[in-house]
């Protein structure tokens, strides 16, 4: 089942995809008030269960963050192998993920526009995976960490290159202009057929693929980054890790091949779908 949430006629609800192009609306279906919800409540099987037909079309409503309230968004740094060696610094491979957290307000959802601040031309796109924390837990096993997630959603974790310099030990700041990354569309949360070592990400800028592999490259897998995370934190329903990007972010063309106003950026992750945001700048 695909979750996600959804606007209409005003009024932000849960829902889930029917087929292609429909929407089941959670709310009048099981009286749920959010994913969040849905997830906190171990509520997914019931909710794939009266999701089996649409109360309306995606054309007639709006989508917004799958999880509009996530409780923290944690984001892993340089977690594939060609992108450690893409910043040609001699590094040894990493022993530990590299993290940094980000804010809802930093993203958009999925159609929206990105927003190219006033401060920066260097808007750069950054195609993820991302785990939805689905069942809380500390110090969590590798053995059991897949038993913790409820779902994946796509990550466009944008950054603006020359604030992530500002500080010596941070890059905070270029990781949190307000709508300049995305997420979305949905949550999927059927993940038998998935297989979390070798899952397929393409990320495209102007139909150009910029970005292209699979997360058998990872340094740290999905299961090492929730044993790791959940060692100095409890992870709660709603948490949302994103896992990293490949190589063939913008900054590393030359010259560097920055967003702007007019691109369209998609990134596709497999079995679970297509993020898709144009680029705007900011008025």
């Amino acid at each position: 089942m695909r979750l996600l949430t959804f606007r209409h006629d005003g009024v932000l609800k849960p829902g889930a995809l029917v087929g292609a192009d429909g929407i089941a609306d959670l709310t009048a279906r099981i009286g749920a008030s959010s994913v969040r919800q849905i997830i906190e409540e171990e509520r997914i099987g019931e909710a794939a269960n009266a999701a089996k037909t649409a109360d309306l079309r995606l054309a007639e409503a709006r989508l917004e963050l799958p999880i509009p309230d996530a409780g923290r968004i944690f984001c892993v740094g340089v977690n594939y192998m060609n992108r450690n060696e893409e910043y040609k610094d001699g590094s040894d491979a990493p022993k530990y993920p590299s993290l940094f957290m980000r804010g809802a307000a930093s993203f958009v959802p999925h159609g929206a526009l990105l927003t190219v601040p006033h401060e920066s031309e260097q808007l750069d796109y950054e195609g993820e995976i991302v785990l939805v924390i689905g069942r809380a837990g500390r110090r969590i096993a590798p053995d059991d960490a897949m038993a913790h997630v409820a779902g994946l959603t796509i990550m466009n974790e944008g950054s603006v290159r020359d604030w992530v310099r500002h500080g010596k030990f941070n890059v905070t700041q270029g990781k949190n202009f307000d709508g300049t990354g995305a997420i979305g569309p949905w949550i999927e949360t059927d993940l038998t057929t998935i297989d979390p070592q070798d899952l397929a990400i393409e990320t495209r800028v102007n139909g150009e693929a910029r970005q292209r592999d699979t997360t058998a490259s990872m340094a740290f897998p999905f299961a090492r980054i929730i044993e790791y995370v959940s060692t100095f934190t409890r992870l709660v329903p709603g948490d949302l890790i994103a896992t990293g990007t490949p190589t063939g972010a913008g900054a590393r063309f030359d010259p560097p091949r920055w967003l702007k106003a007019g691109d369209v950026v998609e990134v596709t992750v497999e079995g679970v779908g297509t993020l898709r945001n144009g680029v705007e700048e900011e008025a």
